[in-house]
C-alpha cells in the first residue's frame, strides 16, 4: 500500500510540474489559450497572475518530492502537501471550474487515503 500511495503522491506532484508549466510558460500560448479557455486579450491581461498561481503549484510539487524523498520519515510532510493540493482544488472547483475538483481535488484525496492506509 505504501508504494501505491508513494505512486499516486509521484502522480500529484507530476501533476503540479505540468501546471507550473501551462501558467508560467504556456498560458498564452496555444496550449495553455485552450487549456483555460482563453481569448489571446485575456491570456495577455492575466499572464502575470497565472505566472505567480504556477509558482504556487511548484512549491507544492517541490513539497510532495520533498516527502517522498524522506522516505517513511515524510508522512506528515506528504500529508500536509496533499492536504493543501485537496483544499486548492475544493476551493478552485468551487470559485473556477467544477474540473478542478476531478483533476487537483480528488488525486489528492485518494492520496491521502492511500497514505494512512500505507
Amino acid at each position: 500500500m505504501s508504494l501505491a500511495a508513494d505512486l499516486v503522491i509521484a502522480l500529484v506532484g507530476l501533476l503540479h510540474v505540468y501546471f507550473l508549466i501551462l501558467e508560467m510558460f504556456l498560458w498564452d500560448k496555444p496550449l495553455g489559450m485552450k487549456t483555460f479557455r482563453l481569448t489571446p486579450e485575456r491570456a495577455r491581461d492575466t499572464k502575470v497572475l497565472a505566472a505567480n498561481q504556477g509558482l504556487y503549484n511548484g512549491f507544492l510539487a517541490a513539497g510532495l518530492v520533498w516527502g517522498l524523498w524522506q522516505g517513511a520519515f515524510g508522512f506528515q510532510i506528504k500529508l500536509f502537501f496533499l492536504a493543501c493540493v485537496l483544499v486548492a482544488g475544493v476551493f478552485g472547483a468551487a470559485t473556477v471550474n467544477r474540473r478542478i475538483l476531478f483533476v487537483q481535488a480528488l488525486p489528492a484525496a485518494l492520496g491521502i487515503a492511500l497514505l494512512w492506509l500505507a
